[in-house]
């Protein structure tokens, strides 16, 4: 058995039994792939993938569970390669955070600016996507941390570390009819066409809940996964925008006025999520403190200790 055999294992499982896609991955061939799993399936004796012909149809039983134990088996192996290099090279490494547009647009750049200066020989990969897909990176082994507002919750290897809780605002373009308002309301709001993010995005749920519990149904003309495509359509004059209060730059945005909705909707909650099997480096530990402050090393590991007792 080979930690080969296990990465090649785990990477098609990971793309859906996809071996082109697992073989472009993982720069090899889809026949190199398909034999180790073949020589692996031998040694144990049992089917991992139900095929069809050549083409792998689903998993097996046993191999959900022998996918899972490999699984733990890499990560197990890459902590081992961080724990060397903790100790011979302690000023570098990577750090591969993923997260969502609006924590790498607005949140993150003055957290990066001040982690770079302390670590420049840390190199800093980011990867986006919608909560469930960055989540998917951490739980996976291909990132360190995500920071999301929601998803996290949703895997159980994940310890999800709160860090600051936000709301929205809406904007629209100069002298529109609702910065005439005393106080607004989700009533004028539902007036105008809206646009807002994607349903797998940004506190999305509480937007609409909040429109649920008025018993009114929001005319959504748009959705997008970034706040600056949101506030560029609000100026082309498509509808008025619902986004993250951190998205609205007042000196960036001069086409566009500001209007708090904080009172309207539930605050949402940016957590960071981390595994709990892997080895943390020491820099992760100063990243999140320097995005988080109440959230130290000590703190971290506490609250890693805790869910690993009660799981």
């Amino acid at each position: 058995m080979k930690l080969q055999q296990l990465r090649y294992l785990c990477e098609t499982a990971n793309h859906n039994m996809n071996l082109s896609r697992a073989a472009k991955n993982l720069h090899t061939s889809q026949p190199a792939i398909s034999k180790q799993i073949q020589l692996l399936e031998e040694e144990l004796g049992v089917e991992i993938f139900l095929r069809n012909g050549k083409r792998i149809v689903r998993i097996t039983p046993p191999g959900e569970q022998i996918i899972k134990i490999a699984t733990r088996m890499l990560r197990d192996a890459d902590n081992l390669k961080r724990i060397a290099q903790e100790f011979t090279d302690e000023a570098g490494g990577t750090l591969t955070i993923a997260t969502t547009h609006t924590q790498a647009r607005y949140a993150l750049p003055p957290v990066i600016k001040r982690f770079t200066a302390r670590y420049p020989k840390v190199k800093l990969i980011l990867r986006q996507g919608n909560p469930m897909q960055i989540s998917s990176l951490v739980s996976s082994g291909e990132a360190d941390i995500a920071i999301a507002t929601e998803a996290i919750e949703h895997f159980q290897e994940l310890v999800m570390l709160p860090c600051y809780e936000w709301n929205r605002c809406v904007v629209v373009p100069p002298k529109h009819p609702l910065l005439k308002l005393k106080k607004l309301t989700l009533e004028a709001i539902n007036q105008y066409p809206i646009i807002t993010y994607d349903f797998a995005f940004t506190g999305r749920s509480k937007i609409n809940q909040a429109f649920a519990n008025k018993g009114l149904e929001p005319n959504v003309v748009l959705t997008a996964i970034d706040s600056d495509v949101i506030k560029t359509y609000v100026e082309l004059g498509l509808g008025i925008g619902i986004l993250a209060n951190m998205a609205f730059d007042a000196k960036r945005d001069k086409n566009l006025k500001s209007i708090d909705a904080s009172h309207l909707f539930e605050p949402s909650t940016t957590r960071i999520g981390i595994s709990r099997n892997s080895y943390i480096r020491g820099y992760v530990f100063d990243f999140i403190e320097m995005f988080a402050p109440h959230l130290d090393q000590a703190t971290i590991q506490a609250k890693l200790k805790s869910h690993q007792t009660e799981n």
